[in-house]
């Protein structure tokens, strides 16, 4: 069944509050380093400077909104926030930590990614749905989707392993291919469950890179020659 809570009040407002604070921030440069700085604007990605009544807790967060295809008013759904600290996500070096291949160190409470009271999975870029192509690109993450759409590939986003929703599966079937990226041994578990589901589903293993890493070193091109585009 599909969550009666399609859009998150206050969203809109939060997303282009944020979003006017990122020009020049932390998450600018964050974004920015990982290749993605073309994408700020069209994902309309933010900065909490001044966290609003209620988002203490996501100051100092990047800001990703999850925008609606028709745009409008309610032209977000939601908004979900990333840690950014640097002690999180920079090396004893201040370079970032996936300059130097390791993972980032979110040991604190409620980690990498925060998503508001109460919001259900969702998945990113909806947009990408109504465009014309004959193939997809499924991915976990944020980041990884915005890789594949600078690389010029439709491209969505399940927030994480074992967030699929059902209702969601329909809306993959009418492509010709549906690219199912796996990063790691979970991812791969995850793709692989899901391509049971899925007639026109091929799963592609990234051996331990996700994609905006692969988009980093080899550019989009490498990218897209992953899926052999």
């Amino acid at each position: 069944m599909k969550p009666k809570n399609l859009h998150v009040p206050n969203s809109v407002e939060a997303a282009k509050t944020y979003h006017q604070t990122y020009q020049g921030s932390p998450a600018d440069q964050y974004v920015t380093a990982r290749g993605l700085g073309e994408a700020a604007g069209t994902f309309g990605l933010g900065y909490v400077h001044s966290a609003a009544p209620g988002h203490d807790r996501y100051a100092g967060m990047l800001v990703i909104p999850y925008l609606r295809p028709a745009g409008g008013e309610d032209g977000v759904a939601t908004v979900r926030f990333r840690c950014i600290a640097d002690e999180c996500v920079k090396a004893p070096d201040g370079r970032y930590f996936f300059e130097t291949g390791q993972k980032e160190q979110h040991d604190h409470k409620g980690g990498k990614y925060r998503s508001l009271p109460g919001d259900p999975p969702r998945l990113y870029n909806t947009a990408a749905l109504i465009e014309s192509s004959p193939v997809l690109v499924l991915v976990e993450g944020e980041f990884d989707t915005q890789s594949w759409s600078l690389a010029g590939v439709p491209a969505v986003g399940a927030p994480g392993t074992g967030t699929w929703r059902d209702y969601w599966t329909p809306a993959l079937l009418g492509y010709e291919t549906v690219f199912l990226i796996a990063e790691d041994g979970p991812g791969l578990t995850f793709m692989d469950e899901l391509a049971s589901t899925l007639p026109n589903g091929q799963v592609i293993q990234m051996n331990g890179h996700d994609s905006n890493a692969v988009f980093l070193d080899y550019g989009p091109v490498g990218l897209r020659e992953r899926i052999g585009l």
